[in-house]
């Protein structure tokens, strides 16, 4: 949230070892001025009572009227029920909020619905304003035959009341993609406007909601409305099989949480990429876990998809620039990016592609499952129009790298472009996850030629922006490259039998942040 100036970022945090160990888990704290460098405070909350004597699990923050902020907060209670709790800080006038009080009626949401398992109800949305000027808040929950976003109101944010209609629910299966709904986010976007709508505040006409949820192991979202006579959130188009719903990020990324920035009238979105190396590693590092790099997400202009962007402030780290114009890529061609760190670069490149006609026929089934065509089509296999993209972390003999590419798919309609982020060739280490990611967005190409990707490299970390955000895929890798030879090459590439031609291509040297500062 941002609160007098400073953005704060609570986070979850085993402040005893680089492990999660239930009931150690603390609410950690951090705060910006910029979302870039980061202080280290102490923990805001830690488990202490009764109704979170197993640890503070997810919740959110809301900026209540009159500018006063609170956390609502998943403890677990000594039965291993989960519950809603409440915090207060312990003095508004202190920009960074040091210090929390747990409120003496904690818990303030108990598990008493029927059907309810009472150890899958957790994660409590930011609060909005609801049809009778009441707060509203969603929780996630798992019911005897479906999932859901429970809803609850109340007048003081104290004392809650749910009602008897879920925000919105779906049908559990034996899939695990559609089982339990947690880390819920319920947010207002306005199509095509990439200022972010503050949810305390009225909604404007023409706005529509988006729903999100963490299930499986992805991210994903709805975008519908708010129906203000139901009460009740309408996607607008109902897909039964939730393998087939977007995603945030078709990556290792989960457990997203957005909030509306007031400072610069935007929506800000952060997500959690877990280690991908082993539980020995995080010993060793002293850590495990990372933020990815803080989003603006806004709403396409056909009110259809979700789009993000590194936010602005990501800029200040760029340094050393190189620029390439007019390049041509025939197949098989490769480009060396030279002149920036390949370890900690920022790289932007437009792909102008000189036919349209040798696109290969699209299969509506892959959109099930997008990662298994990126691992049958790999970036050597070629196609008629692509794959084209990036070879980042490259050895010198190429026994590793990855490769962030694209291929282009003719429907009976449109195009379809796949984007992989393919990590098999990633690292000589053995033990390692290395999977090929992938996910497929729409694209208008007899109007709009060039395909934009943008690639975020910070060491173990590759974030990559496909199609000006349409598909974002956040990968950790650990090249042997890294940690012996310390040098790395980069490349942009075409394996596939139409030329692709790049009239621009921008890297940059990345400057190190300062991330937990004392």
């Amino acid at each position: 949230m941002y609160y007098k100036g400073i953005y704060h970022n609570f986070y979850q945090y085993n402040p005893h070892s680089a492990l999660w160990c239930w009931g150690d888990i603390v609410w950690g704290h951090s705060v910006s001025t910029d979302l870039i460098n980061w202080i280290h405070l102490e923990p805001a909350i830690e488990p202490d009572n009764p109704s979170d004597r197993d640890g503070c699990w997810t919740g959110s923050a809301t900026i209540l009227s009159g500018g006063q902020p609170v956390i609502l907060y998943t403890g677990i209670s000594r039965k291993k029920f989960q519950v809603q709790n409440l915090v207060f800080p312990k003095n508004t006038s202190d920009p960074y909020l040091k210090e929390w009080i747990k409120a003496g009626q904690n818990p303030v949401i108990k598990p008493v619905v029927p059907g309810l398992n009472r150890s899958r109800f957790r994660d409590p949305t930011t609060g909005w304003i609801g049809p009778d000027g009441l707060w509203r808040i969603a929780v996630g929950a798992q019911l005897k035959s479906y999932t859901a976003a429970l809803l609850y109101k109340s007048e003081q944010f104290l004392s809650w009341t749910k009602l008897d209609h879920p925000l919105y629910s779906h049908s559990l299966s034996n899939k695990q993609e559609c089982n339990m709904w947690e880390c819920l986010d319920y947010f207002a976007v306005l199509p095509g406007n990439n200022s972010g709508l503050d949810m305390s505040a009225a909604i404007p006409r023409g706005a529509k909601h988006a729903l999100k949820m963490s299930v499986g192991n992805f991210d994903k979202y709805l975008i519908g409305v708010y129906d203000l006579k139901r009460d009740a959130f309408l996607p607008d188009t109902i897909v039964d099989d939730c393998q087939l719903w977007l995603r945030i990020d078709y990556g290792n990324f989960y457990a997203s949480k957005s909030f509306f920035d007031p400072q610069k009238g935007r929506r800000i979105i952060w997500g959690w990429s877990k280690e991908a190396d082993c539980r020995s590693d995080d010993i060793a590092k002293g850590w495990a876990g990372i933020h990815t790099i803080p989003r603006t997400i806004w709403l396409d202009s056909e009110g259809k998809h979700l789009l993000q962007w590194p936010v602005d402030e990501t800029e200040f780290l760029r340094t050393n620039e190189t620029n390439h114009q007019g390049l041509e890529l025939n197949k098989g061609d490769l480009f060396e990016i030279k002149g920036v760190d390949p370890f900690q670069a920022d790289v932007e490149i437009y792909f102008e592609l000189t036919s349209i006609n040798d696109a290969d026929p699209f299969d509506p089934s892959w959109l099930l499952y997008p990662e298994t065509h990126c691992f049958k089509a790999g970036a050597s296999v070629p196609g008629g129009i692509g794959p084209f993209g990036l070879v980042i972390l490259a050895s010198n003999n190429m026994d590793e790298h990855t490769a962030v590419h694209f291929r282009v798919y003719k429907s009976q309609q449109k195009y379809m472009i796949l984007m992989c982020s393919d990590l098999r060739r990633s690292s000589m280490r053995p033990g390692l996850c290395t999977p090929a990611y992938g996910g497929f967005f729409e694209f208008d190409l007899e109007k709009e030629r060039k395909i934009s990707l943008r690639t975020l490299i910070d060491r173990s970390a590759v974030e990559s922006y496909g199609g000006g955000g349409r598909v974002c895929i956040t990968a950790r890798v650990y090249p042997v490259v890294l940690a012996v030879d310390g040098k790395a090459h980069m490349y942009a590439f075409n394996n596939g039998s139409t030329t692709v031609r790049v009239p621009q291509l921008k890297a940059w040297t990345m400057r190190k942040s300062n991330v937990n500062v004392e």
